[in-house]
């Protein structure tokens, strides 16, 4: 399967008709900072962490009554993943996690973000809970509090209970988001006594897309347009059923958000007219995901341009799925387009991307650092976000040991400054970014990439499990030392 095929490589929203946004008011950090600020590193309560998700790292696919999800039945399908692996093993953090929250420790991070499985809660996906599901998150929860690291805990990163595929047609139906926020609400009401942040959701757009338009991730649906929208639609509903189950089961304090790969325009050219036509785009080119989550309507260029194959919804559901959060977490990797503004119903025009733009390890993975300062800045402007979070950014790399055994990847170390340039650049002109998750942990399972991408600080050797750092874990422990670019 070719490289592009990744999940985080969609085109499915730069498609959307678009039209323009209203005026939005200047707030102070809007302003650039005078040329003789010197930007001297991030706040002094600033969150550095590490994220993984359960399928990608766990293994033990069989054990303590875990049930199939998708992508156990996507895995087991021949041409699905590019090498013919599957994470029934991955890196084993079901039986290494002591080892891996000592490499945090380690590292210095103070936050880690994990998934919850979904099919090690509940099997069949409604029904009774495990009880043997919640053992392994027990057991880490309480080896990351011991070791000073705060848990983030996220409940869907794309491992659909099998038999809610097989039962409602996964998220086509409307009784899959509404057995999320019974799973959501019964993982809030059992783990908040530790457990303060609870993400509902990650990447909507890329499990929805990559899952059920292109058909290259789990379940591997190839939808028409009205079934697809349907399934956007089921999705971000879940998302809202979500929060409001976690509010009303989790102990009172815990926060609850979504993180999603928010589309982020960048003006290709930062003068006030270019930045306006790149908060226009911005609001379009999610208006299928975090646009609707945040203001409660979806756009009328969304809607003029599904026409006949609209979602169906309610008021009700509009309701639901823009219940107020705590926080967004925004995933973070590429310039999704660069914009100028134009004389069009929409107010801007996205560029064509030239055959020569940088790009990392992986064909997908534009080097655009601005993106780093555009995705924050238009999403706390958008939707008057008060928290942030960078919830994953990271890159891929050839990460080929040297003769001393260790892997010297100075193009993600070259990487993971440019982005956390841009960063810091936010964060001093005091758009609201809380905290960092870099992605990810360890090399792990790739998705449809298998275990030909590596995206971790943590080199792993998947025929022996040994771990070793990375020059980039250095580099990320001295960034958390000094609080700033190391």
């Amino acid at each position: 399967m070719p490289a592009r095929f990744t999940r985080r490589a969609f085109s499915a929203a730069a498609a959307l008709t678009a039209f323009g946004a209203p005026a939005l008011p200047a707030t102070r950090w809007m302003r650039p900072l005078a040329s003789s600020t010197v930007i001297s590193g991030f706040p002094d309560d600033f969150r550095w962490g590490t994220a993984t998700s359960a399928y990608q790292v766990e293994g033990a696919a069989r054990e303590d009554g875990r049930g199939p999800s998708i992508w156990d039945t996507f895995c087991a399908t021949p041409g699905r993943i590019r090498d013919g692996s599957s994470g029934e093993t991955s890196v084993d953090h079901f039986h290494r996690f002591t080892e891996d929250v000592a490499l945090m420790k380690a590292m210095g991070v103070g936050t880690y973000r994990f998934s919850i499985a979904w099919p090690r809660i509940f099997p069949d996906g409604t029904g009774a809970a495990n009880p043997r599901g919640f053992d392994f998150y027990d057991r880490l929860i309480d080896a990351l509090l011991a070791a000073g690291i705060e848990p983030y805990a996220t409940l869907y990163h794309w491992d659909l209970p099998q038999a809610l595929q097989d039962r409602y047609g996964g998220w086509e139906g409307r009784d899959t988001a509404e057995a999320f926020g019974a799973y959501a609400g019964h993982v809030a009401r059992r783990l908040s006594d530790r457990v303060h942040s609870f993400f509902t959701t990650n990447e909507l757009m890329t499990f929805v897309e990559h899952g059920h338009s292109s058909g290259i991730f789990a379940p591997g649906l190839k939808l028409p347009t009205s079934r697809l929208n349907q399934v956007r639609h089921h999705a971000v509903l879940g998302h809202g059923l979500a929060v409001q189950a976690v509010r009303a089961n989790a102990r009172r304090g815990t926060k609850v958000g979504p993180a999603e790969n928010i589309t982020t325009a960048v003006p290709a050219i930062e003068t006030e007219e270019h930045i306006a036509a790149a908060e226009r785009a911005t609001r379009e080119l999610n208006a299928g995901y975090l646009t609707v989550m945040m203001e409660g309507r979806y756009t009328d260029g969304f809607l003029a341009g599904a026409g006949a194959n609209a979602p169906k919804f309610t008021p009700d559901d509009l309701k639901i799925i823009s219940s107020p959060v705590d926080f967004v977490g925004l995933n973070v990797y590429v310039p999704n387009a660069y914009v100028t503004a134009a004389d069009t119903p929409q107010g801007y025009t996205l560029l064509p991307m030239p055959t020569s733009y940088p790009r990392m390890a992986s064909p997908w993975l534009m080097l655009g650092p601005e993106a780093m300062y555009w995705a924050p800045r238009h999403a706390a402007k958008l939707w008057n976000i008060k928290d942030l979070y960078i919830t994953e950014n990271g890159t891929s790399a050839a990460d080929q040991p040297a003769a001393d055994g260790l892997v010297y990847d100075v193009d993600r170390v070259m990487y993971l400054r440019n982005y956390l340039t841009q960063l810091q650049r936010a964060t001093a002109q005091g758009i609201p970014v809380r905290g960092y998750f870099l992605w990810s942990l360890l090399d792990n399972f790739e998705w449809a990439d298998g275990y030909t991408t590596r995206f971790g600080l943590v080199h792993v050797d998947y025929t022996t499990q040994q771990r070793s750092p990375k020059l980039s874990a250095s580099f990320y422990k001295e960034v958390i030392a000094r609080n700033a670019l190391a």
